[in-house]
């Protein structure tokens, strides 16, 4: 049972391996939703996520003869450093299991902490069965990476931490993939202040935890679809399910979309790098129903490879409207092309890229198709460029932005 006093001891045992991650208050998102809001940042913890609290508290409670089996578990990643992390301070064996989709900068900082890692499966799941069935094989003592009321326990240290700094806090918003830290976070939570809200967040795409409270019993899904890979799980704890049906009192879905523009909302007024499914809490604040309460959003990890940093970063400012494409069709003539760019320089367009195809048609004089992508402060001012074109005469296309 996870209890009071089986919280106490976990906090005691995970200061040996967290730093303190102190609230920070974010006057940007209080403001975009009228609530206080605070983000309890654990992307700043020494394995990059909350994960190394549920590992560690867990392989504590093991006996020195489970431990020198060797540890397997299976993880996306951040449960794959805490446990290795875990692991290396123990001196033990450690063996993970990662789906091949795990970014890189997960998998390489696994092996940094001395594990071997082995890539299986295209999810989270198909992992988790390769790893039972190696623990099976050799021997090993497997860490499940959230069904256990252990790990989940560790995980729950959060919501202690957040009620000493914040003791009136009415609201935390907690993600989900298989409900371990919102079992653990939700559990404490309550027993310290019963009439507190604590909200689940799942991607739209992989709702496992949704879709089993609505049934009242732990279903999978067919399939999971996110770039929110922390949290790509099809199926949910069955052990910490009943934690979930007693003290989680909503669930709020977020779609992909809003994670791209979240993160670029996160670097450019917090400058912290956040994972997708530790974004998770931060875009759900647009979808409470609540105002002037005492929010705190628990941001779980902050581990991305700097290609998908890169990506998303691309995708959100074209979500914003803060880089575009339009094409024009204009007669093969000399100076038609500076007309353009003086149209859009006295709108304040920043051009990023052209390609002047001639070839488009055979008529030359007719059709010389012009693609412009550029930068502009938004939405509204992009809508300035094009009307801009228009009144020239120019007829511009929009386009899927080429970069």
């Amino acid at each position: 049972m996870m209890t009071l006093e089986k919280f106490e001891e976990a906090c005691e045992q995970v200061k040996k391996v967290t730093l303190k991650t102190s609230l920070v208050y974010s006057e940007y998102f209080s403001t975009v939703c009228g609530n206080k809001v605070y983000f309890k940042p654990e992307n700043m913890q020494y394995t990059g996520a909350y994960k190394v609290r549920g590992a560690y508290y867990k392989i504590s409670t093991l006996s020195e003869e489970d431990r020198k089996k060797g540890l397997i578990t299976a993880s996306a990643g951040n449960h794959a450093q805490g446990v290795a992390y875990a692991a290396k301070i123990y001196g033990v064996k450690a063996v993970i299991v990662m789906p091949t989709t795990t970014p890189l900068i997960k998998v390489n900082r696994t092996k940094s902490y001395g594990a071997e890692v082995v890539l299986h499966g295209d999810v989270y799941d198909e992992a988790c069965e390769y790893a039972l069935e190696l623990a099976k094989e050799k021997g090993y003592t497997f860490i499940h990476p959230f069904d256990d009321e252990d790990v989940a326990t560790g995980q729950g240290t959060i919501a202690m931490e957040i009620f000493k700094e914040l003791p009136t806090v009415d609201m935390i918003l907690v993600p989900i993939g298989g409900g371990g830290l919102a079992s653990g976070v939700s559990t404490l939570a309550k027993l310290l202040n019963p009439n507190i809200k604590v909200i689940g967040v799942e991607p739209a795409s992989a709702n496992c935890m949704q879709e089993s409270l609505k049934a009242g019993k732990v279903v999978s899904l067919n399939t999971v679809e996110t770039i929110a890979d922390g949290t790509a799980v099809k199926t949910p704890g069955t052990n910490i399910f009943p934690y979930i049906q007693k003290n989680i009192d909503d669930i709020i879905t977020v779609a992909d979309d809003e994670l791209i523009v979240t993160f670029l909302d996160m670097m450019e007024n917090h400058k912290m790098i956040v994972e997708n499914s530790g974004l998770l809490t931060v875009a759900a604040l647009r979808h409470l129903d609540c105002k002037n309460k005492k929010v705190v959003s628990v941001l779980s990890g902050g581990n991305m490879d700097v290609i998908t940093i890169s990506s998303v970063v691309q995708h959100g400012l074209i979500a914003r409207g803060r880089i575009f494409t339009v094409s024009v069709l204009l007669p093969d003539r000399p100076g038609e092309l500076v007309n353009v760019a003086n149209v859009i320089a006295k709108a304040k367009g920043n051009v990023i890229r052209l390609d002047h195809n001639q070839f488009v048609s055979i008529n030359r004089n007719a059709a010389v198709k012009l693609t412009i992508t550029m930068e502009a402060f938004g939405h509204e001012h992009k809508n300035e460029i094009i009307a801009a074109l228009r009144k020239k005469g120019y007829n511009p296309t929009i386009q899927q932005p080429v970069l």
